[in-house]
């Protein structure tokens, strides 16, 4: 068998080093080691034209197909995500129990004026998020493409933060973005964690380290032992109970305060101190990458998921600072509109803000708990992953070293 066919038939069985290999082979025919008739010279100039047109079909497949696949979906059998599970991520990590606190801070401005700011934050998180949501479809269809056929491969395959802003902004974007990212997803990690102990202590009097600490352990063996089926399920359930809990509260608050605040005039000198809040209470951009790879690539049903998933939580939030507005209304002096809901006699409101504010905290940290995991699943990935293939470069296969 010639040298240039066993090389050629071998890179086929080894993706991995197959550009490599064969770039480091010659384009012109081997030298031979001993003398050859003219006929043996004429076919062995021909065997070196069928490999040159035949690296060159390799080199051409490999680099003209990139643009194409990764405009066109990856085919898939089943579809393992469902366009309301995506919905219930999106609600479930935007809403959390510090939606009940906005209309403090936005009662200075006004309903109007803060309502407008709402919506205009809503607008620009919501054009964040179909960006990220492009170039995660596009960065993962080729990641796919490349992985397809291997066996080996379990799980969701998704694309980081970090992997998002190399690809678009260098490296130096990487390591700003995956900084700002950690940092940002573990300040929020702590809150909910103190939060979660401070809702169960008051609940269930038990300890806040303790409360908090199997509080987080549920959720992180929910995410490490349960498959994307269960971990959507269970987050559908409580998202679900979460928005009738707030439509609960919402419909008392009407009972005791009504539409009052549409009444009053507003202040917009005071609205740029409200947008820091309003973005925190609405983002949910840190699931986008989960979310991605949950609805394999589909980019229309991502599209529609982000839309329909971020009006739930801008409806409800506009409901409940029209609603806690009127009920500072009524008050004598600013304090918090759930401490006026908690001041009302019946019991029932104490119970249902506590259960709501634990669901919203919950569901945000699943969210947050899912992104982090599926963020350090892929860190680890690529690190394994360039290690074996300088390992693999480091020397040669041996069926590359083969004579005649």
């Amino acid at each position: 068998m010639n040298l240039h066919s066993i090389i050629i038939s071998s890179t086929l069985l080894c993706p991995k080093v197959r550009i490599q290999c064969l770039r480091l082979l010659p384009r012109s025919p081997l030298p031979s080691p001993c003398p050859r008739t003219t006929l043996q010279n004429l076919q062995t100039s021909k065997r070196a034209k069928r490999y040159n047109r035949r690296l060159l079909c390799f080199e051409q497949k490999e680099e003209g197909l990139q643009s194409t696949e990764e405009l066109q979906p990856v085919s898939s059998s089943e579809k393992k995500g469902t366009v309301a599970g995506a919905m219930a991520f999106i609600i479930g990590t935007s809403i959390g129990s510090g939606i009940l606190a906005i209309p403090e801070k936005a009662s200075p401005a006004g309903f109007f004026p803060s309502s407008i700011s709402i919506i205009i934050c809503w607008g620009f998180l919501l054009v964040e998020a179909l960006v990220l949501v492009e170039i995660s479809v596009v960065l993962w269809r080729r990641k796919k493409k490349k992985k397809k056929g291997e066996e080996g491969e379990t799980g969701m395959e998704v694309i980081s933060v970090r992997t998002m802003a190399q690809e678009t902004l260098g490296d130096f974007g990487g390591t700003l973005a995956t900084v700002t990212y950690v940092f940002l997803g573990y300040t929020s990690m702590v809150a909910y964690i103190s939060k979660s102990g401070e809702i169960l202590l008051q609940s269930f009097n038990l300890p806040s380290p303790l409360s908090g600490f199997l509080f987080t352990l549920f959720f992180s063996l929910l995410i490490s032992v349960g498959r994307t089926r269960a971990v959507d399920q269970v987050n559908q359930w409580l998202t679900a109970c979460m928005i009738g809990l707030l439509l609960g509260i919402e419909v008392l608050a009407v009972q005791f305060g009504g539409w009052s605040a549409m009444d009053g005039g507003g202040d917009w000198r005071k609205v740029p101190t409200t947008i820091p809040v309003i973005i925190f209470a609405l983002v949910y951009h840190d699931v986008i990458p989960v979310l991605c790879a949950y609805l394999e690539g589909d980019l229309p049903r991502l599209r529609v998921s982000v839309l329909l998933g971020s009006i739930i939580p801008l409806l409800a939030l506009l409901v409940w600072d029209e609603i806690a507005l009127g009920l500072l209304a009524q008050a004598d002096q600013l304090i918090d509109p759930v401490e006026l809901l908690l001041s009302v006699k019946w019991s029932g409101i104490s119970y249902m803000v506590e259960w709501f504010s634990l669901l919203a905290v919950g569901t945000s940290m699943l969210g947050t708990l899912l992104s982090f995991s599926a963020f350090f699943k892929e860190q680890l990935s690529n690190i394994f992953s360039d290690l074996s293939t300088r390992e693999a470069l480091k020397e040669p296969p041996k069926f590359c070293l083969m004579k005649n």
